[in-house]
């Protein structure tokens, strides 16, 4: 008789869980997962997916408007906000019921349930009301959005879970936050035609973004009506008879039909069980684990956003499928965090790859720096007047590009490709050796000559002169 009744428990159903699921499987390992709410997680059910199909609905009236300058007579256009919310919610049934049969497909059984960890090799079922015991247990239950539960009327807010979910398009809204959550929900609901505002604490949105691409959307998003506030916070949430009134800091008094907030997200470990059997967490609950995954206990791993590390889907996926390679395969590789590009779906769109300018000139000690900003081809005959900008950050010691960073259409598509020129360590004069692709945006990536700006850190015996002094 076997010692446990699984080789692989894996406590949460999204993207992290369910390729280890797989990919453990596929290698010969009995293999269970439990979840509580639906297969796919925060980016098929309620975060990447969704969201994208709700970008993609609220550039359509650009779409529309920009039809005339090249002879389309479009009409009188209308938006039904309930057609949408149907149509999404029939694309994320069907991507939910494609993961479930991947998983049963591979041999996995899919337990609906909440785990909560009772040993080091032991999982309680609740709802069931037993327990199951696996030879390794792995945790990927992602994360949650954060709410300030201090703050007064915060029970009137949404966040974007509930935003998928609303009944009717609401003529107003304020969001709270300046992260890619945050400012992509105010391009939605401004290009659905909702009044916008977007209030955030700090000096610029996107915190940890290249400076060139945080005033760059800044200025757009302002352009396109949206009312983007920064250096202040909600004191207070007011319900009223037409709505909600957000007070401020500053006294400023914010009116909309929802407020809702993105201020970042959390790990999800409520309840999971982790002190009971000694798993150590970081300052905000993340589990802390090694480059393999594994947690202060052998037995017990974590993947993905309940981690902290780099909070992103396709990060979650890698890091589930080297766990399983590492664990049941054998394998060595462990994930890289290295040159990570992504996208910000905001409208215009962010892509984004290596280090930001200032981020370059903590490592490196001579910077040249190349930017092209211009208009889109597309737009010359519609009389819309959105720049796009392309950044390359090069160190100058070695010609490498160590950074690259896009605003404009299709930032997200161009970035992957990229990010594999970044990911290899690509020079400027291989980029410039490059024969461009023309008429396209991206040939202004490899047609770049002159650089904009360049940096030289002082010498190192002069700084430490300057500092004694």
């Amino acid at each position: 008789m076997a010692a446990f009744d699984y080789d692989l428990f894996v406590i949460g159903a999204g993207s992290g869980g369910v390729r280890a699921a797989r990919i453990a499987a596929g290698y010969g390992a009995r293999v269970a997962i439990a979840e509580e709410h639906r297969i796919g997680g925060t980016c098929v059910i309620r975060g990447c997916v969704p969201k994208k199909l709700l970008v993609y609905a609220s550039r359509f009236r650009d779409e529309f408007e920009d039809a005339a300058g090249y002879g389309w007579n479009v009409g009188e256009t209308a938006f039904d906000w309930p057609t949408l919310i149907a149509a999404k919610d029939r694309e994320v049934a069907r991507l939910e019921a494609a993961y479930r049969r991947n998983l049963e497909a591979a041999g996995v059984e899919i337990i609906a349930a909440r785990g909560e960890l009772r040993g080091p090799h032991t999982v309680h079922l609740a709802g069931p009301g037993r327990d199951v015991t696996a030879r390794t247990i792995l945790i990927a239950t992602g994360g949650q959005p954060n709410l300030d539960r201090q703050l007064p009327g915060i029970e009137h807010v949404i966040t974007s879970n509930e935003a998928f979910h609303l009944e009717r398009l609401p003529e107003s809204i304020v969001i709270a936050g300046g992260g890619y959550i945050a400012v992509e929900f105010a391009g939605i609901f401004n290009g659905l035609g909702a009044r916008t505002t977007l209030i955030y604490r700090g000096e610029e949105i996107l915190r940890g973004f290249d400076d060139d691409l945080r005033t760059g959307l800044h200025a757009a998003m302002t352009a396109r009506g949206i009312e983007v506030i920064c250096g202040d916070v909600f004191s207070r949430i007011e319900k009223t008879d037409t709505g909600l009134v957000g007070h401020t800091r500053q006294g400023r008094a914010l009116a909309a039909e929802q407020i809702m907030f993105a201020i970042g997200r959390s790990p999800r470990v409520e309840g999971l069980g982790l002190d009971r059997v000694g798993v150590a967490q970081g300052w905000n609950g993340a589990i802390v684990v090694d480059g393999t995954g594994r947690t202060s206990v052998d037995s017990i791993y974590a993947v993905g956003d309940v981690t902290d590390r780099v909070n992103l889907t396709p990060v979650a996926i890698r890091e589930g499928h080297a766990f399983a390679d590492i664990v049941f395969g054998g394998k060595s590789a462990a994930m890289s965090y290295d040159a990570i590009a992504t996208a910000v779906f905001s409208t215009p769109e962010i892509g984004t790859v290596g280090l930001s300018e200032a981020e370059a000139r903590e490592r490196c000690r001579a910077l040249d720096i190349y930017v092209a900003r211009f208009r889109p081809m597309k737009q010359t005959m519609t009389g819309r007047d959105e720049p796009a900008m392309m950044k390359l950050v090069v160190d100058a010691q070695s010609d490498v590009v160590v950074g690259c960073h896009l605003l404009g259409p299709d930032a997200g598509e161009l970035i992957q490709i990229v990010g594999i020129l970044v990911k290899l360590g690509a020079t400027k004069a291989q980029f410039d050796a490059t024969v461009a692709v023309h008429p396209t945006m991206a040939e202004e990536l490899v047609t770049l000559r002159t650089p904009a700006r360049r940096w030289r850190a002082e010498d190192p015996a002069t700084e430490r002169a300057r500092t004694a002094t």
